[in-house]
């Protein structure tokens, strides 16, 4: 009988132990999850960050979707605060960290910037390059024209966009045909593939002319560009 309790006793501290051994991988399992979760909450906790527009010690930011305009100094209610700001860049803090933000440029929770966007342009059967694009959200079709100040269009054009061209700017412009009367507007947003720069600079000529929009300086210098072997590439600026 001692020897057959022996046994018992021996079986049931095996048991005992195994079971203790069972409790210890559960609560370490449990551990690493929570800590998992831990990090991954940090890494995605901070806002989504664009730069509308940038200007002297003021900037107007889309935060986590909501529109913010901040004097440097302030602190927007995401916890976003402006250090300091010019017309080409601004640098804000974000949980005590600078972050160097140029217009329209996207940072997201981890501070990375996303990838620079990349739009090929062939060059077409009469030696220009063509695009696809919009003005204002306004699907529409641009030639590239490296000569000229500013995105042009005609009346047509702008009325087609919803552009009162009365409320802009007179001036004028030199053309083929002579000196001819322009407004100039500031467009909300102008896109070309996935590239889209905001507060645009564009001149509404009277009449007709040009018969295609002209996709000018206020657009391209916002971007980077070369040609290669007869493809013409845009990418976005940061």
């Amino acid at each position: 009988m001692a020897g057959n309790n022996d046994i018992s006793m021996a079986f049931m501290t095996l048991r005992g132990n195994r079971f203790r051994e069972i409790q210890l991988r559960g609560k370490y399992f449990v551990a690493v999850f929570a800590l998992l979760l831990l990090l991954s909450s940090k890494l995605w906790a901070g806002p989504e960050i664009i730069a509308n527009g940038l200007f002297a010690n003021k900037a107007m930011l889309t935060i986590d979707g909501n529109t913010r305009f901040l004097k440097a100094g302030e602190t927007s209610p995401e916890g976003v605060k402006l250090l300091r700001s010019s017309s080409k860049q601004a640098v804000i803090e974000v949980d005590g960290k600078p972050v160097t933000l140029k217009v329209s440029q996207r940072i997201s929770s981890s501070f990375k910037a996303a990838e620079r966007t990349v739009v090929n342009l062939p060059r077409g059967k009469n030696g220009h390059f063509y695009a696809r694009g919009a003005i204002n959200g306004y699907p529409t079709s641009f030639m590239v024209d490296t000569g000229a100040t500013s995105v042009a269009m005609n009346q047509n054009h702008a009325r087609q966009f919803g552009i009162d061209a009365s409320k802009g700017t007179e001036s004028a412009a030199s053309t083929a045909g002579g000196i001819v009367k322009t407004h100039m507007v500031t467009l909300q947003k102008v896109s070309v593939g996935g590239i889209t720069v905001h507060n645009v600079p564009a001149s509404i000529v009277d009449g007709d002319f040009p018969a295609q929009i002209l996709l000018g300086n206020s657009f391209l210098s916002q971007v980077d560009m070369s040609e290669q072997a007869g493809v013409l590439v845009l990418k976005k600026k940061f």
